[in-house]
């Protein structure tokens, strides 16, 4: 177990926009920061974080919370694992206790799998460093692709032993379950129960997350099995999806969003000769066709993708279809080629830094010159060769989102290709139209073979009840957050009667902290909130404001809760944040009344909210209760002595709803 110390250090330490910032390239809005979401597809960035605050929000997936709620639900850390992984960042000494049998029992099956394919990298990294076979064939390997020591650790490069169980037998030694080393792929286990290993005799290359856990590995033989594959991979599992990973991502990121461009290579050595060489704001799809998951990782960190392709003219039109997914995802794409005969490894591995910086640079081309220059030799002489090129061009500027890009880029093509802008502006039309009117189709198709069950008007009803009343409810969680330290003073109204059985109101001010007022109000009438997270966390806010003295610091309050409950806070203090004062006044010139001046009135109109709506529906529930066969008088009364309270709140706040329960 962590200790509270270290836990309360990484805390006091860590900063919410550094690590998220390892992550989503963020830029500065205001007192906040803004990204893309990196939980959903986006165009526009919705998601913020709060630096004063130490809070993040993404108003795209409605998740929330802080920095450990943020590795949690982005890496899928556990609450250790998350704050192992700040510890680490902020080279803070963990302090531990040691763990039980049980609780080591307790662990997830994804942590295990992580744990297995984080021995196995140490394992074959062992291997090639330390033993004979590792050094005379898989140190050796490495070396002859001019890869230093420096690089060989960096990138964590390994070897396994071609003995067929090497690896299983030495992870099983150790006490790691046989079934999780089946699940990772590490390990094959036949029908007979014995183990073999699947990488046997290849050099390893791990495969890491952007926060720089193993989920797998790619292997390479070296040998001359003619039947086997070069390149073998993990299998797909639970902590591994090869259509969602990027090689080289962790190494990457941060140079990606300084440089604000990535380059995209097909394999493992080119990342890492390119790593060695100097240039590091790169990533490889792994030998697999280029996904949109891939994209939108990249798409996190910067809008600009720059593909390398070695000189072979065939493996370029296979490749180029990749470039229409990264234009539907809205990001600028250039293509760099290198001379016939050359790859990203070989190039960089003969070239200096300072010239192959500058050939990178001279030789990218947008992706419409780049796709002229490809097909145009064998399109020239040929009219309908040429019309089927132009098309294809069109095709690929269809996909762009922003329709100013678009246009650019018809200018472009009619120049390059000598052909009317306005006949490719027809053209262009009629593939946008096309695709607006397939994706309609999809949706009614989808919309028509979804079973919906009829809606009644009572369900409408019902659900009307149901949303006012949660909008109530976090309403009050709302005020208690932003306001509830606040000393206000609030009028009550109360009736009495003269001497002469006249009835009249007696107005009393008083002095009350927000969160006393709301409490003494909500204890009056014995009202409990109908929602389970805000029921608890009403409790747990309430609790805090006793316990120190009517005070509420957001990022110390916030890191007591559970996920759920951070999730419902920053929510909250995000949506304050985004609706700032200066936003409006600066940018919309729109004067904001500023809800500091008229708390006490604020909170009062909800509160009385919340009970008329809660009162009514304790009247209808009564009514329900009356029979025609028994004695009612007592729940009449009641009805009776309710309703009168509902016309007093009804007078109290000045004005009459529309009832809804």
């Amino acid at each position: 177990m962590i200790s509270k110390n270290t836990i309360d250090t990484v805390f006091e330490t860590a900063r919410v926009e550094e690590v998220i910032g390892d992550f989503v390239n963020l830029k500065r809005s205001g007192s906040n920061m803004k990204g893309l979401s990196p939980f959903s597809n986006e165009k526009s960035p919705s998601f913020m974080v709060s630096p004063v605050k130490q809070i993040w929000k993404d108003f795209s997936s409605g998740k929330g919370g802080n920095v450990v709620a943020f590795l949690m639900e982005h890496e899928h850390f556990s609450y250790p694992e998350a704050i192992r992984y700040l510890a680490n960042k902020y080279s803070i000494e963990i302090e531990e206790t040691e763990q039980s049998d049980e609780q080591k029992e307790q662990a997830n099956e994804r942590e295990s799998m992580y744990l297995v394919s984080e021995f196995a990298q140490k394992y074959f990294y062992n291997i090639l460093h330390n033993t004979d076979e590792g050094r005379a064939i898989g140190y050796s390997y490495f070396k002859e692709r001019g890869f230093t020591a420096d690089t060989i650790k960096k990138f964590g490069l390994g070897y396994s032993p071609a003995e067929w169980d090497a690896f299983s037998k030495e992870a099983a030694g150790k006490g790691y379950n046989v079934e999780f080393l089946e699940k990772t792929g590490l390990t094959i286990v036949r029908e007979d129960g014995r183990m073999a290993d699947r990488f046997r005799g290849r050099v390893m290359f791990p495969i890491q997350s952007m926060s720089g856990r193993v989920l797998g590995f790619g292997g390479r033989i070296l040998g001359n099995d003619k039947k086997a594959a070069k390149y073998l991979n993990s299998p797909e599992s639970d902590i591994y999806h090869k259509s969602k990973v990027l090689y080289g991502i962790y190494h990457a990121k941060q140079e990606i969003a300084k440089k604000d461009n990535c380059y995209l290579v097909e394999g493992y050595t080119d990342v890492i000769q390119l790593h060695q060489a100097g240039i590091e704001n790169v990533v490889a799809s792994s030998g697999t066709a280029l996904t949109p998951d891939q994209i939108r990782l990249i798409n996190r960190l910067t809008k600009n993708i720059t593909v390398l392709f070695d000189g072979d003219a065939a493996g370029l039109r296979a490749s180029i279809r990749g470039i229409d997914l990264i234009l539907e995802e809205g990001m600028n794409v250039k293509v760099c080629t290198f001379p016939e005969g050359d790859d990203p490894d070989s190039f960089a591995k003969k070239t200096p830094y300072e010239e192959l910086v500058k050939y990178l640079d001279e030789n990218a081309m947008d992706f419409i010159r780049f796709k002229a220059s490809l097909l145009m030799d064998e399109a020239k002489n040929d009219p309908v060769k040429k019309a089927g090129l132009i098309r294809d061009m069109v095709s690929s500027i269809s996909k762009i989102p922003d329709r100013i890009q678009r246009e650019v880029y018809i200018q472009e093509t009619a120049r390059i290709m000598d052909i009317s802008e306005q006949v490719l502006v027809s053209t262009l039309a009629q593939l946008v139209q096309k695709d607006i009117t397939e994706a309609d189709k999809k949706y009614k198709q989808e919309r028509k073979e979804q079973t919906l069950k009829p809606v009644t008007g009572e369900d409408t009803v019902a659900q009307v009840r149901i949303n006012i009343l949660e909008g109530l409810e976090r309403k009050i969680i709302e005020i208690l957050l932003l306001y509830g330290g606040a000393e206000q003073e609030f009028e009550d109204v109360y009736i009495k009667y003269d001497e002469f059985g006249k009835e009249y109101e007696y107005t009393e001010r008083k002095d009350y902290k927000v969160y006393e007022r709301i409490y003494l109000n909500l204890q009056e009438d014995e009202i409990e909130f109908t929602n389970p997270l805000f029921k608890q966390l009403y409790t747990v806010i309430i609790n805090h404001y006793i316990a120190h003295n009517g005070t509420l610091n957001a990022e110390s309050f916030l890191n007591t809760l559970s996920p759920d409950l951070q999730g419902v806070v920053a929510d909250i203090f995000m949506q304050d944040e985004k609706y700032h004062l200066h936003e409006w006044e600066e940018k919309k010139q729109i004067p904001v009344k500023d809800k500091n001046l008229s708390v006490a009135t604020y909170t009062n109109e909800h509160i009385i909210d919340l009970r008329w709506l809660l009162l009514g529906r304790l009247i209808e529930n009564l009514k329900s209760g009356v029979s025609p066969d028994a004695d009612n008088m007592e729940i009449l009364m009641a009805v009776n002595d309710y309703n009168i309270l509902v016309n007093y709140l009804s007078r109290k706040i000045n004005r009459i709803r529309s009832r809804f329960y």
